[in-house]
């Protein structure tokens, strides 16, 4: 069960820093948390996307238990927040905007004039997936629902087709569990729970990827859309919401604050 409730404010460690938290992002890996697919102790603050300030300086990062008014950080795992966007906005990018980059760059090696295919494109990695490879100068195909198409074909997608797809491609970036892609040829990278472990990959914290994320962010080559935003008491309805299916894109949940 989800529920919020009111805890003093964390006081930081050695090393560890406060954070004022401006929002936080919802990451579908969240729901398999709550199922026990990880391990967790209770009670567990759920959210690791996070952007806020230390100090009054504006940071983003991937920490634990950001779904909060306030949450503490090693401060290697923040940088200085994008400049050109809502300080709210910059929560999307962190753990989406690596596993998207690890998938173009680290496991797919997307490389100019290669035709890539993005499977499941609407959800928040497809979309940073999408631009990436986009920027990386190939020939991009993403897979999409009806009310996701759109979105997709703004973010730099050159087609954008139904589920099934057709074709060969010199790399697959699948985002949909169960998806039988390893027919379409290439290299296979898959952000799945469900597919052969030779094609799944783990999304690590890299500082220096985040670092040129935030520049290609303020430098208008990634664009972060965000598809909805909510209330830390909305967090019951969004993972509900989820486990059905009925999420696009980026979901930011900014905490409601109360006068001291």
């Amino acid at each position: 069960m989800i529920r919020v409730d009111d805890i003093p404010i964390p006081a930081p460690g050695p090393g560890e820093v406060l954070v004022e938290v401006a929002a936080t992002s919802f990451n579908p890996t969240e729901v398999a948390v709550r199922a026990g697919l990880f391990g967790l102790t209770l009670p567990l603050t759920l959210g690791w996307d996070v952007a806020g300030t230390v100090d009054g300086e504006p940071v983003v990062g991937w920490i634990d238990g950001a779904a909060a008014e306030y949450a503490v950080a090693a401060p290697d795992r923040l940088a200085p927040a994008p400049t050109t966007v809502p300080l709210t906005d910059a929560a999307a990018l962190p753990l989406a905007g690596l596993s998207a980059w690890q998938m173009v760059f680290d496991h797919g090696q997307v490389q100019a004039g290669q035709r890539v295919l993005v499977n499941g494109a609407g959800g928040g990695i497809g979309g940073f997936a999408v631009q990436l490879a986009k920027h990386a100068g190939a020939h991009v195909t993403a897979t999409a629902s009806p009310r996701s198409a759109d979105v997709v074909r703004k973010l730099g997608a050159d087609e954008v087709v139904g589920y099934g797809p057709t074709g060969t491609f010199d790399v697959v970036l699948n985002l949909v569990p169960d998806a039988e892609v390893a027919r379409l040829g290439g290299v296979v990278v898959s952000a799945t729970l469900s597919d052969a472990p030779d094609a799944h990959f783990v999304t690590r914290f890299d500082a220096a990827q985040l670092a040129e994320l935030i520049g290609l962010v303020d430098r208008g080559v990634v664009v972060i859309d965000v598809s909805e935003r909510h209330g830390l008491a909305d967090l019951p309805e969004i993972h509900r919401r989820a486990e059905a299916g009925d999420l696009r894109g980026k979901v930011l949940v900014e905490p409601t604050r109360t006068e001291p």
